[in-house]
């Protein structure tokens, strides 16, 4: 699905990734692990085409996206791609619902068939009863799975997480990794988180693990 060849990023004299050569399948759960410091974020920013590498060349889909202008870029990232952070960022002023359609809103889709699949994913992760409410009404748990939603409401091909879990308590965190498997089951998802949490790597289809810039041990579990 995703091929990177040779990917580098410096800024000034520091090293950030180097020679990073990495393969991700479709519809896999993929960890990537290691110290603050290691290089995971920025990875995953590259792999999201929110930063352009240095040097090397990432293949999507047998389209070298790195060779894309900003404009295409953005495009790419609006129907390709969906993001999912630790901090939720959902717009105070909309309602869980609104929340989830403005990226689809963004990209033009018939109104009709935005709010069905809006509600179709409300129902997926148990939601509906809380359609109407604002993020300031809703439990960490609850805003991390609006988030979700919103990711996930143009259909794309790969989901982004960075440290998703890690405002949520045990019991939300919990929950939140099982709807990621329960995600690829259903949707035929893929999933590229950064984590600094273990039994989330565990878990997962692949575990890639870095270290001052460089991956040193990708495995599958």
């Amino acid at each position: 699905m995703i091929t990177l060849q040779n990917i580098s990023k410096t800024y000034g004299e520091l090293a950030v990734l180097q020679d990073i050569n990495l393969t991700i399948p479709k519809a896999k759960i993929v960890s990537i692990v290691g110290a603050s410091g290691a290089g995971k974020t920025t990875l995953l920013q590259i792999i999201g085409t929110l930063l352009k590498p240095d040097a090397g060349s990432i293949v999507f889909n047998d389209q070298q996206i790195d060779q894309y202008n900003e404009a295409q870029l953005a495009l790419f990232r609006n129907q390709r791609i969906g993001f999912v952070f630790q901090f939720h960022h959902l717009l105070p002023e909309f309602s869980a619902f609104e929340n989830i359609c403005l990226p689809a809103y963004i990209a033009k889709t018939p109104s009709k068939q935005v709010e069905q699949k809006a509600d179709e994913l409300l129902a997926f992760l148990k939601l509906t009863h809380r359609k109407t409410h604002k993020p300031n009404e809703l439990s960490g748990g609850e805003q991390q799975r609006v988030a979700v939603a919103r990711a996930l409401i143009n259909s794309p091909e790969l989901i982004l997480a960075d440290e998703p879990s890690g405002n949520l308590d045990t019991l939300n965190k919990k929950e939140l990794h099982q709807l990621f498997f329960d995600l690829r089951d259903h949707y035929n998802q893929t999933f590229v988180i950064v984590t600094h949490d273990m039994e989330l790597a565990e878990m997962s289809d692949m575990t890639i693990r870095m270290k001052d810039g460089r991956i040193i041990d990708p495995e599958t579990i």
